[in-house]
């Protein structure tokens, strides 16, 4: 336990030190990697310190639980005559001073400490989902960023080809060389807007990952303002990032939720783990529940100061000792039914504990099923349908440019061969952004046993 707490806390610190040679080293204006935007907004996530503050606050009451209640001091007289309120009048008139303590019931001042501490360590293990989860969302939004401006690049190469096509037909047309149709003419500047529309789209989609995205980026400076790193600059890149599985041999199993192997990792997924830490803590609070069925003690002493009489004579001052404990009579009505809601509140963890195993499981089913089906896609495109489309294209074009094709044909052949590189755009992308989520659910490889 304490491993992993030092773990996280090194996590933090080394995280830290990178933002801030990173934040010092490189302007504004500056690229980024994955892996570097991955550390800056793993270190500079205000969570991990409200995470921190609240596990010290549990640790300080655990101690605080742990100690014996205060002991109460009081101060009186006692006996005093009302006729003359003289305090050397009456024999049994004294001055106390008087301490008491209680005594918890049974073990539950240790039982309590425990508790809070079981509290406590639960929040080492959400830290460490937490920078599984943002990794996750930083690489997701990377991802999204990256598939956007990859896909205008492909669309802004390819308009170049379309306003050849438009000017053609516009020549053809005028001087009534061809075959060129008005409506052939109409159907390429329409084609043309067509993909200024989508360009306009896809510009707003990466507007929108590059914003979310550098939510995560932000860097407080020596105001506190904060700035980020330019994210565009940073996506500048002619290649997808790099996304390797963790465990690649898993992702092709084809009864994988039935290993042994899987099941050892998602029992050591941070966020399972942080669960067991939360049925350990109403484990311990059903056996502080089960204390109450034992008298609470008081110890009480006092000390009683009597004056001289009256004719100076000597008296003996008093010292009294004593203690006092409730009786638990009335259980059925308290002590059980305090049970009883202990006993269904560790059920009630149980049950979330099996929810989120199930959920985990589910979730990699539907991954590996769906990166299988990518490659299936994938290798159909790649192998077949771009050739084939390509082909298309070409062979369009020809018979055009040979007086014997339709200038329809040719636009709509172009088109086809464009959509049919963004999908494979889109199923690449798609592919790492299902590894990397398939990464996080197997995120416990790096958590020590």
């Amino acid at each position: 336990m304490y491993a992993i707490h030092l773990k996280s806390q090194r996590v933090g610190i080394a995280g830290a030190v990178l933002a801030l040679i990173l934040a010092l080293a490189s302007p504004v204006g500056a690229a980024l990697t994955l892996e570097q935007a991955i550390h800056i907004a793993q270190s500079n996530d205000p969570w991990q310190r409200g995470s921190l503050a609240r596990e010290e606050a549990l640790v300080a009451q655990s101690l605080a639980a742990g100690s014996l209640p205060d002991p109460m001091v009081s101060l009186g007289f006692a006996n005093l005559p009302t006729d003359t309120f003289e305090f050397d009048q009456e024999a049994m008139t004294q001055f106390k001073v008087g301490v008491s303590q209680v005594f918890p019931r049974g073990e539950s001042r240790e039982l309590l400490e425990k508790q809070y501490r079981l509290r406590g360590e639960e929040h080492p293990h959400q830290r460490e989902d937490r920078l599984a989860k943002v990794a996750a969302n930083v690489t997701g939004l990377w991802l999204e960023a990256y598939q956007s401006r990859a896909a205008i690049d492909l669309i802004e190469r390819d308009r170049s080809l379309f306003e050849q096509l438009v000017e053609v037909a516009e020549t053809n047309y005028t001087s009534a060389i061809g075959r060129t149709r008005q409506q052939d003419l109409i159907r390429a500047q329409l084609e043309l807007t067509r993909l200024d529309d989508r360009l306009a789209t896809l510009r707003e989609r990466l507007d929108i990952s590059e914003a979310r995205l550098a939510e995560w980026l932000l860097v407080p400076d020596a105001s506190g303002a904060g700035y980020s790193h330019n994210v565009s600059t940073a996506l500048q890149q002619d290649s997808p990032p790099v996304v390797r599985a963790r465990r690649p041999e898993l992702f092709h199993s084809p009864e994988v939720s039935s290993t042994d192997e899987l099941t050892r990792l998602l029992l050591q997924h941070p966020a399972v783990l942080a669960v067991d830490r939360r049925v350990a803590a109403p484990a311990a609070g059903l056996e502080i529940a089960e204390q109450n069925y034992r008298p609470q003690w008081r110890l009480d002493a006092s000390y009683g100061y009597r004056d001289d009489d009256p004719m100076a004579g000597d008296r003996a001052d008093f010292f009294s000792v004593g203690v006092a404990f409730d009786l638990p009579l009335w259980t059925e009505r308290r002590q059980d039914q305090g049970v009883r809601s202990a006993s269904a509140a560790t059920e009630a963890i149980r049950t979330e504990r099996t929810l989120l195993l199930r959920h985990l499981y589910s979730r990699f089913e539907a991954g590996t099923a769906r990166l299988a089906r990518l490659d299936e896609r994938h290798r159909l495109y790649k192998d077949r349908l771009l050739r084939e489309m390509s082909a298309q294209a070409e062979a369009s074009l020809a018979a055009y440019t040979n007086d014997d094709g339709d200038f329809a044909e040719v636009v709509r052949a172009r088109i086809a061969e464009l959509n049919a590189r963004i999908e494979v755009l889109e199923i690449e992308v798609a592919r790492l952004v299902t590894i990397n989520q398939l990464n996080y659910l197997l995120v416990g490889e790096d958590i020590p046993s």
